[in-house]
């Protein structure tokens, strides 16, 4: 074994032994979170280089694969980097280390979130990372009960009654999703994800036990990923979750749980289960556009800003799952391309909602009135993500959108495309309602929450008459939240030049899956 395929492990492990040390540290120092934070993070993002490197590098077909304790399969317990999951630890390694530059000044502070926070980010990547249905559920869990902590950090009994929300309703539904797995195992005798591939052929497609495995797990990642109508949990959570973890959450949360249905349609049940089940790939289809229309509909009527953006992920997911059951490579494409595009989309608004909210007071629609003379560069950033969400080109917004529409004129399913039409005129009414207020609404006056600086018209953000240097101690906006949200823009419009590049990644895969 070489010391890359020790890297794997260390992604999982070293963030969730990592969490035990600000509660340790925190016996001794206080708010010694952030800096263990940010050193394990730092860690696991420069430790997914040379993954990604031995993946993507070379010109011929290399997986990562990491059997836990020296144990093969089908009996060990394997954690694999495949074209796939690489793009995926990268982009929870990224995004992880990344907030941490909000949290610093923006909260939430203290040893236990962040010893919270590193749980949830080696959930993740264990979730990313899992050859085995069973611990894909393991992590699941660890994921989920580090997002309930995190969202019960925020002040008042909203969150509180929003964390235990997302606790019932999440918990029903990775439970589904094991009773499909004990479903499939009775089926198979397997839980590697390689051998179930070629023993559900075996067990037989219109085996009972291998139906009702896939059907309990398809709804359990139907709550986790919020399609409608199990998305409830999903508006409450990213409403009421502090500034500093919504981000967090929004971007990677959800992103990393439909990912994890990618991987066991494509990856376990395969196409040619869906091709061979009657209906299957209409209700898959159904279920992803239903979501995408209402999500969109729902958000245009939200008066909360991050309300809103709650609900089109309900409607962005919703895509993803449609384009997932058109069963195209050029669909599949897009659906992985808009995983990620979201991801940094997402994090970048609600890193814009949470540095709008710390610096101006502002939470709802009408409250944005003439923000772009008090916050210019977070409106411009916020104003430049919602325009990729919409998908106008050159965004990453757009690139997937247009993938899954070809891919859907490939399938004949015109339906889709005009789902994927509508749903865009959609965004468009809710970010333009933004955009309207930001920057041709004048202000009504100085809001509540304005504060330092910005109450006294100085924009600590970049505006006219900035004194950061000298304000940025009372200002509750520092540099790294304002960087932070503008690195999202620019990453949110460089990526829409990557169109290419995205096919080149996620090539083998995608070709594998349909040869």
């Amino acid at each position: 074994m070489s010391s890359l395929d020790l890297v794997p492990a260390l992604l999982v492990i070293l963030p969730i032994l990592g969490a035990t040390f600000p509660l340790a540290l925190g016996l001794r120092y206080d708010d010694v979170g952030w800096t263990v934070a940010t050193a394990v993070c730092g860690a696991v993002f420069a430790l997914s280089l040379p993954v990604a490197n031995a993946v993507y590098g070379v010109g011929e077909r290399v997986w990562v694969i990491h059997p836990l304790g020296g144990f093969e399969r089908p009996v060990g317990i394997e954690l694999v980097a495949d074209e796939l999951s690489t793009i995926i630890v990268l982009l929870v390694a990224g995004i992880s280390l990344a907030t941490l530059a909000y949290t610093r000044h923006g909260g939430p502070r203290g040893n236990t979130f962040y010893s919270g926070y590193l749980l949830l980010v080696g959930g993740l990547m264990g979730i990313a990372l899992t050859g085995d249905v069973f611990n894909l559920f393991v992590f699941l869990e660890i994921t989920g009960i580090a997002t309930y902590a995190l969202i019960a950090k925020a002040d008042g009994p909203e969150a509180a009654v929003a964390a235990l929300k997302y606790l019932i309703i999440g918990t029903v539904g990775a439970s589904l999703y094991l009773v499909g797995v004990g479903f499939v195992f009775l089926a198979t005798g397997t839980l590697n994800m390689i051998d179930l591939a070629s023993a559900i052929p075996e067990a037989g497609y219109d085996d009972p036990l291998v139906r009702m495995g896939f059907v309990f797990m398809f709804v359990g990642f139907a709550i986790k990923v919020a399609q409608w109508p199990l998305h409830t949990w999903q508006p409450d959570a990213y409403q009421h979750a502090p500034d500093g973890v919504t981000p967090m959450i929004a971007a990677l949360v959800s992103t990393v749980s439909a990912y994890a249905l990618a991987r066991v349609i494509f990856g376990v049940y395969t196409v040619e289960f869906v091709h061979a089940t009657p209906y299957l790939q209409e209700v898959i289809v159904t279920v992803g556009s239903v979501s995408v229309i209402a999500g969109s509909a729902l958000a245009v009527i939200q008066v909360d800003v991050k309300r809103m953006l709650a609900f089109s992920s309900v409607s962005q997911f919703g895509l993803i799952v449609a384009a997932y059951g058109l069963l195209t490579e050029t669909a599949l494409v897009g659906a992985l391309v808009h995983l990620v595009g979201h991801g940094v989309m997402k994090a970048g608004l609600f890193v814009c909602a949470g540095v709008i909210a710390a610096g101006y007071g502002a939470r709802k629609v009408d409250e944005y009135a003439g923000l772009f003379a008090r916050r210019p560069v977070a409106a411009g950033s916020m104003a430049v993500l919602g325009i990729a969400l919409i998908g106008i080109p050159p965004s990453v917004g757009f690139i997937g959108k247009w993938y899954i529409a070809v891919g859907s004129i490939e399938a004949e399913l015109w339906s889709v495309a005009a789902v994927i039409f509508l749903s865009t005129m959609l965004t468009l009414g809710y970010v333009a309602r933004l955009l309207e207020k930001m920057f041709f609404t004048p202000t009504t006056g100085v809001p509540d929450g304005a504060s330092g600086p910005s109450a006294n018209g100085v924009a600590a953000d970049g505006g006219e008459g900035v004194l950061v240097g000298t304000l940025e101690e009372a200002d509750p906006v520092s540099r790294g939240m304002i960087g932070l949200a503008v690195g999202a823009a620019v990453l949110a419009v460089a990526l829409g030049f990557a169109g290419a590049t995205f096919h080149e990644l996620f090539d083998p895969f995608v070709s594998e899956v349909f040869s």
